[in-house]
């Protein structure tokens, strides 16, 4: 029987730990329950950093699961339960809006995004699974901060940068926007991240009543706003898809 490698079975294992555990773990903690030296854990850690598999909070030192897992398992993604609950919905969105759609979910200090539809024109686009958004000035980040506990006190906690003229940074007004989103049900970015682009985002709940993600389109300011406002109908589609998608998961009462 051919041996196995012992740095490859170590490197798992601490995935395993940082996926089923606490959201971040210090070296000592990852050390101590693998029953490894320091030395050799930060070795192992180093390496899975520098390949996007394993992320250091900067703050506080902790290590998480890196986004690179994400771009790497697209094929499990199509199991994921919200991705699979999300897929026709999100099509149906992108068709009816006539704009790109994404699913989001909270993971560090930003939003995640595990699916994206294309707009449904000729435009040459760029699949964005894997990529970033900012917590504070997207619509998906404002309206998992709105409900997600974890998102909020990340977002609280981090340096909350002006991307435009139009962004919220400041810690009073910011709470009055998230406040705001809870009384509507809704976020928007009405060019807070990037110049000339709109966005709109509802939350995604499962049968707890838990937010486990959020849905949102975004698109050019001329279509996506009238007036200097987003129309109505894109705010109610999404939302109608944001529920659809929670009911999937069990979320009966949305």
């Amino acid at each position: 029987m051919a041996r196995n490698i012992q740095s490859l079975e170590r490197a798992a294992a601490m995935l395993r730990l940082l996926a089923g555990g606490e959201r971040r773990l210090g070296l000592s903690d990852i050390a101590s329950t693998l029953g490894l030296a320091k030395g050799t854990a930060h070795g192992i850690l180093r390496t899975l950093q520098q390949e996007g598999f394993v992320e250091q909070d900067e703050a506080s030192g902790r290590y998480q699961l890196g986004a690179e897992l994400l771009r790497l398992g697209n094929s499990y993604l199509d199991v994921h339960e919200l991705r699979a609950r999300a897929l026709v919905w999100t099509d149906d969105l992108a068709r009816s809006s006539g704009e790109s759609v994404y699913l989001g979910v909270v993971h560090q200090q930003g939003v995640l995004i595990v699916h994206h539809v294309f707009r449904p024109d000729d435009s040459r686009q760029v699949l964005e699974v894997g990529a970033m958004h900012p917590l504070h000035s997207s619509a998906l980040g404002k309206v998992l901060s709105a409900y997600d506990p974890v998102a909020h006190s990340e977002v609280t906690e981090a340096d909350r940068k002006a991307f435009t003229p139009r962004t919220v940074t400041g810690e009073r007004e910011f709470e009055g926007v998230l406040d705001l989103i809870r009384a509507r049900g809704w976020a928007s970015d009405v060019e807070e991240t990037w110049e000339g682009v709109a966005s709109v985002a509802a939350p995604i709940h499962d049968r707890r009543r838990l937010p486990v993600g959020a849905v949102g389109i975004t698109g050019a300011v001329e279509r996506v706003c009238d007036g200097g406002e987003l129309r109505s109908e894109l705010v109610a589609a999404v939302r109608d898809c944001a529920r659809a998608v929670s009911r999937d998961l069990g979320a009966l009462r949305f």
